[in-house]
């Protein structure tokens, strides 16, 4: 549907850019004057752009209200603003880190937790008065639950420990162990703090190094990239379950595996099964791996008493 838009000026009265019949109607009720609204001149819908910054680089996002139904006095396209919010969000939410020390006694630092609070964003756009052309965006950062002195003793004191073997002359089964096993090398969990499998290790393909190899899929074994990586999570599993901590989602594998107990394992996939568990200990604990001669060994230590 074709709308014309007016700009008529009657004494102090102005009405920029509004709909033919309102203006009539409100210069009618508010000086009771009449015009041929024949005789108007057409203009353009007012585009409304605000600047979105960034306060931690300075960095800005315009956005185009009007893509999202913006007009004064009318309703905004919620949906669509949610959308757009968890789309900017996914570009700047970052997953805290705590720092690393390997065996050498090296400090990798950690990383603040960042997160934009979507929903803080889509009520701040619809608040937003006319003349508002800038706007903060809620960016919060939270800093890591252990500090790079805290790491000092963290790993005295071995509390689980679990190995398991496999066929290393299989290269590329051999290669997916080895990548998600350095996956999870040090990775350091303050008390209260979650480990997720698939979130730490991450996707698998073929860009990131895993190679095609048998994975279980309906019972059956099939070919797919990343094929092993369960070998790796059913073995950090018992390790973790025998250090006493929390399991919070856990899946067996569709049979029988061999390389652990029936029931014993730990079955992930991206997009699919997770294994997840948390530190419910009152101290923070480490994750150390080991591959040698075709066994991958899983130990969680932490401080000596």
């Amino acid at each position: 549907m074709n709308v014309k838009w007016l700009y008529v000026g009657i004494g102090m009265l102005s009405f920029a850019s509004f709909h033919q019949q309102d203006v009539q109607a409100a210069m009618l009720a508010s000086h009771h004057v009449s015009v041929n609204l024949n005789t108007y001149v057409e203009k353009a819908p007012v585009i409304q752009v605000v600047s979105l910054i960034d306060e931690r680089t300075g960095e800005e996002v315009e956005l185009n209200l009007n893509e999202y139904g913006y007009w004064p006095g009318r309703e905004m396209n919620i949906e669509g603003l949610k959308e757009y919010a968890a789309s900017l969000a996914s570009t700047i939410d970052t997953p805290m880190q705590n720092p690393k020390i390997n065996q050498a006694g090296e400090i990798t630092p950690g990383k603040n937790r960042v997160i934009l609070s979507e929903q803080e964003l889509v009520d701040s756009i619809v608040k937003l008065d006319f003349d508002e052309g800038q706007l903060i965006l809620p960016i919060y950062e939270t800093p890591p639950t252990v500090s790079e002195n805290e790491l000092k003793g963290i790993d005295e004191k071995v509390i689980g420990e679990y190995s398991s073997s496999f066929n290393p002359s299989v290269l590329g089964r051999s290669e997916n162990i080895a990548l998600s096993a350095k996956a999870i090398q040090d990775v350091v969990l303050g008390p209260g703090d979650r480990f997720s499998f698939n979130h730490v290790v991450g996707e698998r393909t073929v860009e990131r190094g895993y190679k095609e190899a048998k994975e279980i899929v309906n019972k059956q074994f099939v070919m797919g990239i990343g094929g092993g990586i369960c070998q790796t999570s059913s073995t950090l599993f018992n390790a973790v379950d025998e250090a006493g901590l929390t399991i919070i989602e856990r899946y067996t594998h569709s049979r029988e595996i061999g390389y652990v107990p029936a029931g014993r394992d730990a079955t992930v996939s991206w997009g699919g099964p997770d294994f997840r568990f948390e530190n419910s200990l009152e101290k923070p604990i480490i994750i150390r791996t080991n591959i040698e001669n075709g066994r991958i060994t899983v130990t969680v230590l932490t401080y000596n008493g």
